[in-house]
């Protein structure tokens, strides 16, 4: 029994000399220092897109739409209150019945799935939707287009930023899609 009572006297013994005082003293000195933040440099529209640096300024965009549902480019640059001439072709050898493309150049921030959803609804009007909502999203667009067949259309976009491009055929919105920024 004596030695169940010495082991805890023991420990704690030994856990009060521990947390016991020292004879060094420690002085904190706080040094104030005043930090000016580095300036960051200013945002550009799309500069964390990959592959942007690579892309060069143009006035005149030229892109190809094909059997596998995809463009031939996906990304583009242009200045900001430039008159942009944009030629799209189909260059796909299915129908247009089946795979008619056209391009629809989106103002920034709008909503594709609703754009798309309500194209699908428009065949008469060349899958471009026509309610209020979606038509005041698009900023310009070519027609459908079967294979071989090629549109011209031009547009200003006043504001840098970046905006989106997309085929409104049914189902073709998720693969055939880009971007152009506008600096």
């Amino acid at each position: 029994m004596k030695k169940l009572f010495i082991i805890p006297a023991v420990a704690t013994v030994m856990f009060l000399a521990s947390c016991g005082g020292s004879d060094t003293t420690t002085t904190e000195s706080k040094t104030s220092t005043t930090e000016t933040p580095a300036e960051t440099p200013a945002y550009t529209p799309g500069s964390d897109i990959p592959g942007i640096a690579d892309v060069a300024v143009t006035d005149h965009i030229e892109l190809e739409g094909m059997d596998d549902m995809k463009y031939d480019k996906s990304l583009f640059k242009v200045k900001a209150g430039q008159e942009v001439k944009f030629t799209f072709k189909n260059v796909g050898k299915l129908p247009k019945e089946a795979m008619g493309h056209n391009v629809l150049v989106l103002k920034e921030g709008a909503d594709v799935e609703a754009i798309a959803l309500e194209a699908m609804k428009e065949k008469a009007n060349d899958y471009i939707p026509q309610t209020d909502a979606t038509k005041n999203e698009i900023i310009a667009h070519s027609k459908l287009l079967g294979p071989g067949e090629s549109d011209t259309f031009t547009f200003t976009i006043a504001e840098p930023g970046v905006y989106e491009f997309i085929c409104t055929f049914p189902g073709h919105h998720g693969t055939m899609k880009g971007k152009i920024v506008v600096e």
